[in-house]
C-alpha cells in the first residue's frame, strides 16, 4: 500500500509531539508498519516543532519527501505557512487559527504573515483547507493545552479509522484527571471539521 504520510508543525510547547505520538501509536493500533520522525532543538525556547509520522504496510524511511505530505497539520497560523510545500496536491491541511509571533516580528525586524496570505497559499496546494479556532476551543473547555486534541479530532473526520481507536490512545497518553476534557475537545475538533467541509462544499456548490 501506499504510505499515508502526517507532517505536524507547530511551536514549542503546544502539543505537536503528544499529537504525533498519538498518530503513531493509532498507526500501530490498526497494524501498520509506523516511522516517525520529529526535529525539536529549539522547543523549549518556543521555536518551531516538527513531527513526521507515516503508516504503510512497510515504511523504509520516517522522512516526508516535498510534496507528500498527505495530512498537514499546523498547531500555529505561520507554521502552517512555513511548511506548506510539503503538502501534496489535493492534501488536507488542519490549521489552529491562531497567533504566536516569533521573537523577529516582537522585535519589528519581520512582519508576521497576513492571514490571507497564510490561506491563499494553502489553497493553492490542498484539496481542503479548515482553519479551526483550536486554542479558543480548548480555552473555553477550561484547559487550553488541549488545542492539540482539538486539531487531533479534526484530522480524524478525513480518515476511516475509529474515533474509538483516538480516543482509547489518546486516554493511554494523558493523565487520568485529564482524559475526560481530552474527550471533549476531540469531539469538538471533529464537529469542527464538519462544519468547515460542509461550509466548503457550499462554497463549490455542491
Amino acid at each position: 500500500m501506499k504510505p499515508i504520510n502526517f507532517f505536524l508543525t507547530g511551536v514549542g510547547g503546544q502539543g505537536t509531539l503528544l499529537a504525533s505520538d498519538v498518530v503513531a501509536l493509532v498507526g500501530a493500533r490498526l497494524g501498520y508498519d509506523v516511522k516517525k520522525a520529529e526535529v525539536h532543538g529549539m522547543a523549549q525556547r518556543g521555536g518551531s516543532v516538527v513531527s513526521q509520522v507515516r503508516w504503510a504496510e512497510h515504511v523504509y524511511s520516517p522522512l516526508i519527501s516535498r510534496g507528500e505530505a498527505d495530512y498537514y497539520l499546523a498547531f500555529e497560523r505561520l507554521e502552517g505557512l512555513r511548511y506548506v510545500e510539503f503538502l501534496r496536491p489535493g492534501g488536507v491541511a488542519v490549521i489552529n487559527d491562531y497567533a504566536i509571533p516569533p521573537l523577529s516580528v516582537a522585535a519589528g525586524h519581520e512582519r508576521y504573515p497576513e492571514d490571507e496570505q497564510v490561506r491563499r497559499a494553502l489553497r493553492k496546494v490542498a484539496g481542503c483547507v479548515c482553519f479551526i479556532p483550536a486554542t479558543e476551543i480548548a480555552e473555553e473547555l477550561g484547559n487550553a493545552r488541549t488545542n492539540n486534541v482539538v486539531l487531533l479530532g479534526t484530522l480524524t473526520w478525513f480518515l476511516e479509522v475509529s474515533p474509538d481507536v483516538w480516543l482509547e490512545t489518546i486516554a493511554e497518553r494523558v493523565p487520568a484527571r485529564f482524559v475526560e476534557v481530552n474527550r471533549q475537545a476531540f469531539l469538538r475538533g471533529r464537529e469542527a471539521a464538519g462544519h468547515c467541509v460542509s461550509a466548503q462544499d457550499r462554497s463549490r456548490g455542491g
